[in-house]
Order: C-alpha cells, then structure tokens, then sequence
C-alpha cells in the first residue's frame, strides 16, 4: 500500500473543510482510496491528512499537480505543504 501524508496550517479550518470535501470526486479519480483527517491538539488549524493511494505515480502526480496547488490556495492553506510518500510495511499490535 501506498500512503501520502500531507501536513499544512490553514487559516480557518471550518472554511477549509467544505472544499476539502468537494475537492473528494478528484482525488478518487486521481487513484485515492481515502483516508483519516487529523489536527493538532493545540491547533485547530494545523492538519496532518493521510491518505491512501493506489499507486506511487498517482500520488505523486495528484500531489505535484497545479489543480491541486490552486485548490488550497482557495481553501485557505497558508502554509508550504508537508508531503511526505509513504509504503507501509506491516499492521503493529500493541
């Protein structure tokens, strides 16, 4: 499996996740299988998203890409994207 974490502050987390709702349809199409949303505990407006990508390439061409780049532009991202390719190795009991 293939994951992307993506981590970034935006200015206003109630106005950034309704575009990052409607911006799903294009990730699913670009190859994402979904994910988890997270936020920091001292901050409701730093996000780490995880997703889950089918392939590396997908991911990294949905990453790099300007629609992409212009979305969070719109929805508030006021900080350089984090972005970090992930393969996952195996599940860890506790």
């Amino acid at each position: 499996m293939v994951y992307v974490l993506i981590r970034h502050v935006v200015e206003d987390f109630s106005k950034w996740k309704p575009g990052f709702d409607e911006h799903g349809s294009t990730r699913k199409t670009s190859g994402s299988k979904g994910g988890m949303l997270f936020r920091t505990s001292d901050d409701p407006n730093s996000l780490a998203i995880l997703l889950e990508w089918d392939t590396i390439e997908n991911a990294r061409k949905f990453t790099g890409s300007a629609e992409l780049k212009q979305k969070m532009e719109e929805v508030g991202v006021i900080s350089k994207p984090e972005i970090i390719f992930l393969d996952k190795i195996e599940d860890v009991m506790v």
